[in-house]
């Protein structure tokens, strides 16, 4: 019997040890993949241009031009980040400034054929950020969205400061989405009107799961524990309080959603989850038939650039004839 003990407590001290490096290894994995941040650049040239023929050279004409420009501060933990931004295609009927966020992996210039969207066709004047780890911005790892909101809060207030709007959109694709939720839960300025969030997640450990099971079946789920407990001590956030539903829980700001129903990557349930959790203020959502992850535009732009549209307009309209309201549901969809 006491040597069946003795096996029993080694088995479960390598049980614990296997979690614990597994945990660190977890976490690694997924917060701090390489090749990230300038390493990473060219192909994501490539990968704007994929999404959108010619997206590179309208972002190297505008900044050859001097129109397009850089923007550096200090993120929340003191990291040197950077952001782009650009004026409307006409400044002087600007009809707002739009923020719009990148995914997990990415940086600015993936998503320019948003930013193209907001300037050329909608007359928006754009900041376009690199969240931590990604592009030009520093950091030790990926953030999730989670801290990644209080640095796009700074930028709120940078992109007011440069432009002047009291209209402002947060735009968030992937990762992205999930950042403008998370930060819709907080308290954000008056000219902040709404948000559109595309394929964002509805919380980190229900990303994380799903992306175990679908890459790492093998793996029991307890992993996420130890990953989530590394991440803690070594980054100071938990894969459980990283959710953009309970961010949405608070939140009065209107917003779209929008989600592709092909999408296996961020499960496709999501989009009814985040719509859900959201109980206040005004909210609209679009599905795009047959998409994948983060392909909804690729999809059917038409039908995108409407929805998108339509909703800044609704939008302003309720600003205009004074019903705009943070604190009730207007509609639902």
């Amino acid at each position: 019997m006491k040597r069946l003990l003795h096996l029993a407590a080694i088995g479960l001290v390598a049980l614990s040890l296997s979690g614990c490096l597994g945990g660190k290894y977890m976490s690694h994995f997924a917060l701090q993949p390489t090749p990230h941040g300038v390493d990473d650049i060219e192909r994501t040239r490539h990968k704007a241009d994929s999404l959108m023929p010619g997206s590179t050279a309208w972002y190297d004409s505008l900044k050859t031009r001097g129109i397009l420009k850089d923007a550096w501060t200090s993120s929340w933990d003191d990291k040197k980040i950077h952001a782009c931004y650009v004026p409307a295609a006409n400044p002087a009927e600007a009809q707002g400034t739009a923020i719009v966020v990148h995914g997990y992996g990415d940086n600015h210039i993936v998503f320019l054929y948003l930013v193209r969207m907001y300037r050329d066709l909608f007359n928006y004047n754009v900041l376009f950020p690199d969240l931590q780890y990604h592009g030009y911005s520093e950091g030790d790892e990926i953030q999730m969205g989670w801290y990644d909101r209080l640095d796009l809060e700074k930028w709120i207030s940078i992109a007011h400061d440069l432009f002047k709007d009291d209209f402002m959109v947060l735009h968030g694709v992937s990762m992205g989405g999930a950042t403008v939720m998370m930060a819709s839960g907080d308290p954000l300025p008056d000219y902040v009107k709404c948000i559109v969030e595309d394929c964002g997640y509805s919380s980190v450990i229900l990303q994380f799961d799903h992306n175990r099971k679908e890459s790492f079946g093998f793996v029991p789920p307890s992993i996420l524990q130890s990953a989530s407990v590394v991440t803690k001590h070594n980054h100071g956030w938990s894969f459980w309080e990283a959710s953009s539903l309970t961010q949405l829980e608070k939140s009065t700001i209107p917003m779209l959603f929008i989600h592709g129903d092909a999408d296996d990557f961020v499960p496709f349930d999501n989009l009814q989850k985040n719509f859900d959790a959201k109980k206040h203020g005004y909210k609209e959502m679009y599905v795009c038939h047959g998409a994948l992850h983060a392909n909804s535009y690729q999809k059917d732009p038409e039908t995108y650039i409407h929805k998108v549209s339509s909703f800044l307009k609704t939008v302003k309209n309720m600003v205009a004839v004074g019903v705009y309201s943070n604190t009730n549901v207007l509609h639902e969809e």
